[in-house]
């Protein structure tokens, strides 16, 4: 008979604490205080924090690499510092894919020294399908995660404008605000979808904004839940043609089941817009019904600087909705 030895090897495995970046150990400490407002700040990398209002500012969501440095002075200033959250639906719609990313990203947190998480997934999705459920457990089952794991940490989701399917994302907005403690409504971006003339229009005109605001309300979802989103950014619209009227027509750029969208154009950053519209054609105009700036300029060689006529074949940009 054959004689078998086996030998057992004992595996040590040693969890290491993440060590705390900042100068004060306190400042590793994650913020558990409730605001009774929120000013939530979306950082996309780079030191631009160091110039924020910070007796304003109360979260930010770091959408750029990891700033060890931000989450010290955030926390610093008692405001919290939380991940962004994103993954492709048709992958969490397997229960263990999402518990998986889940656990990933609460441990990320905490080795990080952060105070939640922002879960911005702006993907198309059908009512009732295996993603739509699949999202709303996701929102569910990430808060009570980081809840459980990170006391008094931060869940919030960010939605379109309006919840009636903008760009197809026909998410269950009720349950899903049940579940998070925010949701970050995005005011901006509201010609992702033009159903109706190709034309330049605001990036986030108000009458239509504040439409949003009450279909949101009109679900009886908790006003003190909703986190406005203001674009600090406009949009470069080249004109095929420029009518009589000052109507800038658009190329058609098909988005998500709408034959145009704000994708005709290219977004500009508000530095860039207040430069160019000392330079522009008209000045700082207004439109009344929008209730929003802008400004016509024209793409010439300097030695063309001449103002075209409006209905002109010449190329004229508009540029919409700087957000003063």
């Amino acid at each position: 008979m054959s004689h078998f030895l086996l030998i057992l090897s004992s595996i040590i495995v040693v969890c290491r604490a993440a060590v705390c970046p900042c100068e004060s150990p306190e400042l590793c400490q994650q913020i558990r205080d409730e605001r009774d407002f929120e000013v939530f700040v979306f950082d996309v990398g780079g030191k631009i924090w160091k110039s924020y209002n910070w007796s304003m500012v109360t979260t930010v969501a770091t959408f750029g690499k990891y700033d060890a440095e931000l989450m010290c002075y955030a926390h610093s200033k008692g405001a919290r510092v939380v991940l962004k959250g994103d993954v492709p639906l048709s992958y969490i719609v397997d229960q263990h894919n999402r518990t998986e990313w889940i656990t990933e990203k609460v441990n990320l947190a905490k080795n990080q020294f952060m105070d939640g998480i922002n879960i911005d997934i702006e993907q198309a999705v059908d009512q009732g399908s295996p993603e739509y459920h699949a999202l709303t457990d996701l929102v569910k089952e990430t808060t009570e995660a980081f809840h459980r794991e990170i006391p008094g940490s931060q869940v919030s989701f960010d939605v379109a404008w309006s919840p009636n399917c903008i760009d197809k994302r026909c998410y269950d907005y009720v349950t899903i605000a049940e579940s998070c403690d925010l949701l970050f409504v995005m005011s901006y971006d509201e010609q992702s979808q033009i159903m109706g003339d190709c034309i330049a229009m605001a990036n986030a005109p108000l009458s239509q904004t504040l439409n949003g605001y009450d279909q949101f309300l009109s679900l009886k979802i908790d006003p003190k839940k909703l986190v406005m989103g203001v674009p600090w950014y406009g949009y470069d619209y080249p004109c095929l043609n420029f009518s009589q009227e000052g109507v800038c027509s658009l190329i058609e750029v098909p988005f998500r089941g709408a034959p145009c969208s704000d994708a005709a154009g290219k977004q500009k950053p508000y530095k860039w817009i207040m430069k160019q519209v000392n330079s522009s054609l008209s000045g700082r105009l207004w439109d009344d019904k929008q209730k929003a700036p802008y400004f016509n300029y024209q793409c010439l060689p300097v030695s063309r600087r001449a103002v075209p006529k409006p209905g002109s074949d010449e190329d004229v940009s508009m540029l919409s909705n700087p957000h003063r």
